[in-house]
């Protein structure tokens, strides 16, 4: 992902310049992109050949054997819809793109296969009561119930540690003893794994202050009732290359009002909308911060995670939004407990 721009070529680009990219290193791939790093298509080494085969000369401009269909994966899509990908039309590197269809990077298969250790930290938020799921957690730390075949904190560590995010603190208060005992060291799971006990509740944010050892790279930030498929490396490199401070992953909800919705002029009415449904972006949970964030959080105080936000923005700090489409599930109530047993086993 991170050498992308080593292979970027625009159309006016010659057959030679496409031939060195291609050959000077293990990509075995040219991306050409407009000027606005739209992507335009693809060059491989069979194109050239077919091309040479056509006549074109090496100083030629390589406008004419692009490849400009290229399978493409969205910047959302997760390490499995990725792979499938690949694997389906028996791909070595898809390049990755953003919304606006901009390549944001180039992500090899083996790489994929093998994921690289990182040490940027994880910090799951694992202290909560749990008590809008009423008796399920009066013996049992929310993130400790089971869903499918293993406790959600379980699962939320087995996806961080697939994208090769293994450095994993736990900030606890409830009942912290039954997650230590089952987690331990982490190695079990192929992880490190820290503990923050949380003498009292310091909210999202406020716990940490209490972090033994500072970050010097950006790091995770997750509540420890979710569930997601989100490609935890694309947030990591979308908050790099946006040159954020603060990245929050925000999911859009939609809101039917069940009424006829008058609009008024005064006393007049000018129209009816029927049952109108408003759609708003909420916070999903899950935050990519820098280190120097952390100045602006007060010691041994509550200070939750909008908060921090608020300062940040008011501070004119850079934070952006990553929006999620891929799966996602808030356990909080007893529905999305039952939800999330029921779909386990076909989304994990």
């Amino acid at each position: 992902m991170k050498n992308y721009k080593n292979v970027l070529l625009k159309p006016t680009s010659t057959v030679k310049e496409a031939l060195k990219i291609i050959d000077s290193g293990a990509m075995q791939i040219a991306i050409v992109i407009d000027e606005n790093e739209k992507l335009l298509g693809t060059i491989t080494d069979g194109d050239i050949r077919r091309g040479l085969l056509n006549n074109i000369s090496l100083d030629d401009s390589i406008e004419t054997i692009i490849y400009t269909t290229p399978t493409v994966a969205n910047i959302s899509d997760t390490k499995e819809e990725i792979l499938k990908k690949a694997l389906d039309k028996k791909l070595h590197q898809i390049p990755i793109v953003d919304n606006e269809n901009r390549v944001v990077g180039l992500e090899e298969i083996d790489e994929l296969v093998r994921p690289q250790v990182k040490n940027n930290k994880v910090i799951l938020m694992v202290g909560g009561l749990g008590t809008r799921l009423g008796s399920l957690t009066e013996n049992t730390p929310k993130p400790m119930l089971k869903v499918g075949d293993r406790p959600i904190l379980q699962t939320i560590v087995e996806k961080f540690a697939e994208y090769g995010y293994v450095n994993i603190v736990m900030c606890v208060n409830y009942k912290f003893q039954i997650i230590k005992d089952f987690f331990g060291n982490g190695s079990e799971f192929g992880v490190n794994i820290e503990y923050v006990l949380e003498e009292e509740r310091m909210g999202t944010a406020g716990a940490l202050s209490l972090l033994k050892t500072v970050p010097t790279e950006p790091f995770f930030v997750m509540n420890g009732d979710l569930l997601t498929n989100v490609n935890f490396e694309h947030l990591h490199k979308y908050h790099n290359s946006n040159n954020s401070v603060s990245t929050m992953c925000v999911r859009e909800y939609d809101f039917q009002v069940p009424y006829g919705v008058v609009n008024l002029d005064g006393n007049q009415i000018v129209s009816i909308d029927e049952k109108p449904v408003h759609k708003f972006f909420v916070s999903a949970g899950i935050y990519m911060l820098s280190p120097e964030v952390l100045k602006y959080i007060p010691e041994n105080k509550f200070y939750d995670m909008p908060t921090l936000f608020e300062k940040l923005i008011s501070e004119k700090q850079n934070t952006v939004s990553f929006p999620l489409r891929e799966y996602w599930l808030d356990i909080g109530r007893i529905e999305e407990y039952k939800k999330a047993n029921d779909e386990y086993d076909e989304v994990f």
